[in-house]
């Protein structure tokens, strides 16, 4: 007696896992767009580090809310993580006043999105501190 493989079940196999594949696909990019405020965050956490001392602080924020750190006033505005697993992205719109600037011509020292994987695209320029961003939640 001779067996024979059936080629026509194996290809139907195949054929139904890629269509579960791309179901499976579709529907987790079509509920990430329909619901973009899963990725947003109600606090932020950052990390500030003064210079002239070397130490390290943490400081979580409310979106929103504004916090006063020594000089500084930092408020953040939004926050999102991103939506893919393999290089987790954190940005954060920050707007942060320098306190013991007494001038009107600049109102804020720093205003605009931060990111945590890079943090000198557009960097937070002070004497004194550091900022980077480290958590969205």
């Amino acid at each position: 007696m001779k067996l024979r493989k059936s080629i026509k079940i194996g290809k139907t196999n195949f054929l139904k896992l890629f269509i579960i594949a791309i179901f499976v696909f579709y529907n987790s990019s079509i509920n990430s767009l329909e619901n973009p405020e899963a990725l947003e965050g109600s606090f932020i956490e950052i990390k500030i580090l003064d210079k002239v001392s070397s130490k390290n602080n943490v400081l979580k924020i409310k979106i929103g809310e504004e916090r006063k750190f020594k000089n500084l006033s930092i408020k953040s505005l939004k926050c999102k993580n991103s939506e893919f697993d393999d290089d987790p992205e954190i940005t954060a719109y920050l707007q942060v006043k320098d306190l013991t600037n007494k001038s009107n011509d600049e109102v804020f020292i720093f205003n605009g999105w931060t990111f945590s994987s890079s943090p000198t695209v557009k960097p937070f320029d002070h004497p004194v501190y550091d900022i980077w961003l480290t958590k969205c939640y």
